[in-house]
């Protein structure tokens, strides 16, 4: 079973793979955000190519488990990816997954504009690996319900 995994922001968007067993992610690529239906037809094209089978996106409560703006920004968005794809769309915490990427960049040396450009797809890689380290059998206290 394949999950794409979606890091949302209001400029770029981060998105992940799984593989086929659903035991590890990959980065896919970083979508400069122009709009909407821009976004939805790239994250089409990854659900038709890859034959996903659900949508896992990053949930960015704040530290103290409580929504922020961001959260009603990403509520919308796994609504129109609902209307849109007719996939699950799960929302998983992804709290300090962007400094965690940011974290892993730095210290594999890679540094100033490359890493802006690669911050998003690690951070939806690592999103989407933590979520498929808590399936099945697992603690999956950290999924937020909308």
């Amino acid at each position: 079973m394949r999950i794409l995994g979606i890091d949302f922001w209001d400029k770029r968007i981060g998105v992940a793979i799984s593989d086929e067993l659903g035991l590890t992610a990959q980065g896919e690529r970083s979508i400069l955000r122009k709009n909407n239906r821009q976004v939805l037809d790239e994250i089409r094209q990854l659900v038709q190519r890859y034959d996903v089978e659900a949508i896992l996106i990053g949930y960015p409560l704040r530290l103290d488990g409580t929504k922020g703006i961001q959260c009603e920004k990403v509520d919308r968005f796994s609504d129109l990816l609902t209307a849109s794809l007719q996939k699950p769309v799960i929302k998983w915490d992804e709290s300090l997954s962007t400094k965690d990427a940011e974290d892993i960049l730095r210290e594999g040396g890679i540094h100033g504009k490359k890493r802006r450009q690669l911050v998003d797809k690690v951070a939806a890689a690592l999103i989407l690996q933590h979520y498929l380290d808590h399936l099945p059998g697992k603690d999956l206290g950290r999924q937020v319900s909308s």
